[in-house]
């Protein structure tokens, strides 16, 4: 299993990394050790430590991850790899098929350089490395949502050599992320629980907290959780973050380790982000039976049924996003039925159980092939 972050690892694919051991496989997890390594091996999995820069494009650096990912891959003689992010999959499906091994590739968003604005001579590259690695039939693709797998088939990267499987985002733990009864704040509770990242959608929730606050400031707090992530080319500097506080109404609290509690202690959950393989803050937020304000972007439409569980405005409308959120803040009868329906939706779209059974039934499928 290749990431190429050991966090991102935790949080995203550990459930199909410990059901995989359940079910005698050796899991070898190859990633960046950022210091969790030791909960990785805690598991019960190996692991290896990939010196990955996630955003870098430096040609030796990239040049010589390659040549040593090439040497795990030789050296661990692997029945099955899985790619997460696009680093590992667009240069470990290349590697996987020079040494003809079986592979599935996760694409969990297609990223940065893929949203429209910035199409052009990297988006290129990548393309064409992917139509490299993807052009045998040990290659198995495994895609988040339709708009991800249209895209690649279009740019002629998805051939009729790949098998195809969908699943909706990474799914949630239903036992641990469950609604609780409503607790009585003082102020309504606006949440943002996602990294620190400016296309997530951070300016946009606010400026909208600032366009409503002449009018709900004393009632409303609008709350930003999520580290700091400065290696994306899209993170946020701290100092921005620190400077948006509006004593009592609108504060960014940092990375949150239990990130549950603040989901049931909030009363709608926003994040108006610009593009998703599925977000998993969302699936996280229907299980935990919550209203939610969305952008109508890949990704997140899936995750709510307009007028249903919450409402999805369009990217980067800082107003249709602020009248969204105000819909809910005056209407607690919305509120609760959104969350009610917010919750039967991940029950039948969002179990984790189901994501990590698809898991295991691609792999088998690959080793009996």
């Amino acid at each position: 299993m290749v990431t190429n972050v050991d966090w991102l690892f935790l949080m995203h694919r550990l459930s199909i990394g410990k059901e995989a051991l359940l079910q005698n496989f050796q899991v070898v997890v190859a990633t960046k050790d950022t210091g969790s390594s030791n909960r990785i091996k805690e598991a019960g999995l190996d692991f290896v430590n990939l010196n990955m820069s996630r955003s870098g494009i430096n040609v030796f650096t990239e040049i010589k991850l390659i040549f040593e990912m090439f040497r795990l891959y030789r050296s661990v003689k692997p029945e099955v790899v899985y790619h997460v992010t696009m680093k590992p999959v667009i240069y470990g499906s290349i590697i996987s098929r020079i040494l003809n091994i079986n592979t599935v590739n996760a694409i969990s968003g297609l990223g940065y350089n893929f949203t429209e604005s910035r199409r052009g001579f990297v988006q290129n590259v990548m393309a064409k490395l992917m139509r490299l690695g993807f052009s045998t039939n040990k290659c198995y693709l495994l895609f988040e949502n339709q708009d991800d797998y249209n895209e690649l088939k279009v740019l002629g990267i998805v051939s009729d050599k790949n098998k195809v499987f969908f699943t909706k985002g990474v799914g949630a733990d239903l036992e641990s992320f469950k609604p609780v009864e409503s607790v009585e704040n003082e102020k309504l509770v606006i949440l943002l629980p996602t990294r620190m990242l400016w296309d997530k959608g951070v300016k946009e929730f606010v400026d909208a907290a600032l366009l409503l606050k002449d009018k709900y400031f004393g009632k409303v707090f609008f709350k930003l959780c999520g580290m700091i992530d400065l290696d994306n080319k899209e993170g946020i500097p701290q100092q921005y973050l620190e400077g948006i506080e509006i004593k009592d109404y609108l504060k960014w609290e940092g990375f949150q380790d239990d990130i549950l509690s603040e989901y049931q202690n909030s009363d709608i959950v926003v994040l108006p982000s610009y593009r998703e393989g599925m977000p998993t803050v969302l699936i996280e937020a229907c299980a935990a039976g919550k209203p939610i304000v969305t952008t109508d972007a890949i990704g997140c439409r899936e995750c709510v049924d307009e007028g249903l569980n919450g409402y999805k405005v369009p990217v980067k409308s800082i107003q249709e996003l602020a009248d969204a959120i105000e819909k809910l803040i005056n209407s607690p009868e919305d509120r609760e039925r959104m969350g009610n329906y917010a919750r039967a939706k991940a029950e039948k779209e969002f179990d984790q159980k189901d994501f990590v059974k698809l898991h295991m039934n691609i792999f088998k499928s690959l080793l009996n092939q």
